[in-house]
């Protein structure tokens, strides 16, 4: 299926405020091991400024890039992680409406990269990915899932990443609950 789907800003904006929410969830853990770094926050701060209205532009795809190689740089695993959250975050302002499952890493990908950041800083503690996708689901408005629903389901393969993707877009397409909920 490659049709096209109908996208508003107002949808695009929802799906980048949910990514940013997610990301920064687990932004201490890159700044935590990279204090004088802070291409991940200007990530997620240009992901939240176009949620919050600011148009979609050269900045906010330069700082995705930018974050992306924060997470190239870093030889640390959950660093990684949380430095590919906030890439995602602003990168999730271009959503492209193609009915490809791929699209759904737009959506979703800056709260599974976040969730296995979480898991990974726990020691590979699988609950702890569980708890990360249980917040998010928490945290989807019906118009990310409004959003989520027009594209076919999230494609197989990407490692654990994809397993955790693939985990929070069935939730959220079933609007079941994923392990507790609890924190933010």
């Amino acid at each position: 299926m490659t049709g096209e789907i109908i996208l508003g800003m107002d949808d695009l904006r929802a799906v980048t405020a949910f990514a940013a929410g997610s990301a920064a969830e687990v932004l201490e853990l890159y700044e935590a091991s990279h204090p004088s770094d802070h291409r991940p926050r200007d990530a997620i701060e240009a992901a939240r400024a176009f949620a919050g209205g600011d148009r979609r532009g050269k900045a906010l795809r330069d700082a995705a890039w930018a974050a992306f190689r924060a997470a190239q740089e870093t030889e640390e695993a959950a660093a990684d992680q949380a430095a590919r959250a906030a890439m995602c975050a602003a990168s999730a302002a271009y959503l492209h409406p193609l009915a490809r499952p791929t699209q759904v890493r737009h959506i979703l990908g800056a709260a599974a990269h976040a969730a296995y950041a979480s898991e990974l800083v726990a020691g590979n503690a699988a609950d702890a990915a569980t708890g990360h996708l249980g917040r998010a689901a928490s945290h989807a408005s019906p118009t990310v899932i409004a959003v989520l629903c027009r594209y076919p389901s999230a494609p197989p393969g990407g490692g654990r990443v994809g397993e955790l993707l693939r985990i929070l877009d069935q939730a959220l397409r079933a609007e079941t609950q994923i392990g507790p909920a609890t924190g933010s």
